[in-house]
């Protein structure tokens, strides 16, 4: 296996397995082989033989040490161990009752120690200072619980490797909507160095909870229509409240603006695509949004690696779809086969989860795969590209569900879904577009459907790992190596360089484009394209600099809920402090002392 510095730092520190003085007892292919296995072996339950699951095994291995497909993280760290839970996402519901509300706390708990991330909806819960029967007295309000469950999570260690995460969504018409829009205001914060007044904000409260606003097509109306809009108290059901829609949005988009949360999802938007509506009604997501999720149900998510299947030939420049073709139904067997041999950390989980069997099947390296191709990021030619390869994979997935239906089984819940006419589907859903952070780094390619984010970047991980990650964008590395441009000279040059003009060849130049120089819109367009061809929903980020305007949020919101995207986040370079990705080989902040 060829595998980055950075790759092989994260596999150390937060995958490979070690005994109980900590010293790690696995290597990276160790790590595959147990996986592989693992997961192998939900084959004994439909009766395959030895040899069978052996070869199964074996194509399982190839398939994830040539790094064409990767599962999300804790189908990394816990298959084949005694903890075993596999899944990343999971929703659990809210309900207005002191009792039902610490009991999900408790589920979080639980569901954090063994490496899972949650989503909540906060709607059903009944406004502050309304009136509580049992007591007399006022409610606290959605916030004020809010904070316990953040508090909860911020001392929990998922699996003892990483923080936990979660999503916290909040109804457009709940009365409490305009504190839920400003509770992650930051305080501001000098450089205690300088004393010059930082471009980032402060301490961010609830920092282990993403915020996004539930948008309807509704409120939206109301928004362009100048119209009022009603607050609705969901204890009752009656108007709390009514005021002008654009109060609430300036609100939102200013504070998205300031520091990037709430982010927003379209609600009915997503309930349009619900496959099992019979059964429930979306009202929250996983941590990074791209997973909408009935309570208590659970989903586990893999990418494919889509720069690996780049094929240049004489006659222009092609994508390898006979192999795709193999990995992606190899892929959906893989998480099929996760849903059955996964350790559910609640019983009510299993039950959902079995119930439906969703899967979310992904890519990653998208950037990559595209700078390869000769073809810009912000263009109409990648956003059809963009729309041919995921249908492709989404076409290809259904197929190989139904024949997983046909030879095991379809999904319990078939008859009361939109598939009720179809003969055969084993799986609910079958794709969805994650962010893979970490796993692209293992990867060694660029994360999800994001733009190559710079030339340079380092990724602010010295709290967790010790150190920050400096990486040259894999994609430049190669491209440079096929030109023949690639020596230490050129690899100390672009680490010096604040600026690729300075470096790059001029034909790369044309090409090659980063994060903050594509537009809002075309990193809308982005996310619209591959929504057409997505069961589930896209996560990704649209990249904002620093001097854009809050018009420039509001525009990205009304575009993406016009293309029918299910949801979107902005990020606007330096509006906090720390931030995760930063352009070059600093962190930035202080422009002074940096």
């Amino acid at each position: 296996m060829k595998l980055s510095k950075n790759s092989i730092t994260i596999l150390r520190e937060r995958y490979l397995l070690r005994n109980k003085d900590r010293e790690i007892i696995e290597t990276p292919s160790g790590m595959f082989r147990r996986v592989s296995k693992a997961v192998a072996e939900a084959e004994i339950k439909y009766n395959k033989s030895k040899t069978e699951i052996s070869v199964l095994k074996k194509e399982f291995y190839s398939m994830l040490t040539n790094l064409y497909f990767l599962p999300n993280s804790p189908t990394l760290m816990n298959a084949g161990t005694k903890l075993g839970q596999l899944s990343a996402c999971f929703v659990l519901p809210i309900d207005d009752d002191i009792d039902k509300i610490f009991q999900a706390v408790k589920y979080t708990a639980l569901i954090h120690k063994s490496g899972g991330g949650t989503g909540f909806s906060f709607c059903r819960i009944r406004p502050k200072n309304d009136v509580v029967k049992s007591t007399g007295g006022k409610s606290s309000g959605p916030l004020s619980f809010m904070g316990v469950f953040d508090t909860a999570t911020g001392v929990i260690k998922q699996g003892g490797k990483r923080r936990g995460a979660n999503m916290v969504i909040q109804r457009v018409d709940h009365p409490d909507i305009m504190d839920f829009i400003t509770s992650k205001k930051a305080e501001s914060k000098e450089c205690p160095n300088c004393g010059i007044a930082l471009r980032g904000g402060g301490f961010i409260p609830f920092s282990n909870c993403n915020l996004s606003v539930a948008i309807t097509d509704k409120f939206i109306e109301a928004v362009k229509t100048d119209g009022d809009f009603e607050l609705i108290n969901p204890r009752n059901g009656k108007v709390s409240k009514t005021m002008k829609a654009r109060t609430i949005w300036s609100l939102l988009t200013y504070m998205s603006w300031n520091n990037g949360e709430p982010a927003v999802v379209f609600i009915d938007t997503m309930n349009k695509d619900n496959p099992t509506p019979e059964i429930g009604e979306f009202e929250s997501t996983n941590p990074c949004g791209e997973t909408p999720l009935l309570p208590y149900e659970s989903c586990n998510l893999g990418s494919i690696n889509v720069s690996k299947f780049f094929k240049n030939r004489k006659n222009g420049n092609r994508i390898d779809w006979e192999k795709l073709q193999k990995i992606v139904r190899l892929s959906v067997r893989f998480l099929d086969n996760v849903v059955d041999v996964n350790k559910y950390p609640l019983p009510e989980i299993e039950a959902a989860t079995l119930a439906n069997r969703k899967i979310g099947l992904g890519i990653m390296g998208w950037a990559d795969l595209l700078l390869k191709m000769g073809i810009r990021y912000d263009s109409l030619e990648a956003t059809k590209m963009a729309e041919k390869l995921m249908k492709f994979i989404q076409d290809e997935g259904r197929i190989m569900s139904r024949e997983l239906g046909k030879e095991r089984g379809n999904f319990p819940n078939k008859n009361k879904s939109i598939y009720k006419d179809e003969e055969y589907m084993r799986n609910a859903t079958i794709t969805t577009i994650a962010p893979t952070g970490t796993i692209s780094i293992i990867a060694d390619t660029s994360q999800g459907i994001e733009p190559i984010f710079a030339v340079v970047k380092t990724r602010n991980v010295k709290k967790s790992l010790g150190e920050n990650l400096v990486e040259i964008s894999p994609s430049v590395i190669t491209s440079l190596r096929l030109k023949g441009l690639w020596n230490p000279e050129m690899e100390q040059a672009l680490l010096s360089s604040q600026s690729k003009c300075l470096i790059l060849p001029p034909e790369m130049k044309k090409i090659l484009v980063t994060a903050h120089e594509v537009s809002y819109e075309w990193h809308v367009r982005m996310v619209a394209a591959f929504q057409k061809y997505v069961d589930n929903a896209v996560s990704k980020t649209v990249n904002l600099n620093f001097d854009n305007s809050i018009n420039d949020v509001e525009q990205v919101y009304l575009l993406a809920h016009k293309l029918g995207c299910k949801g979107i986040t902005v990020y606007r370079d330096g509006s906090r402090r720390e931030q995760l990705l930063t352009k070059g080989t600093g962190i930035g902040g202080c422009k002074t002392c940096d």
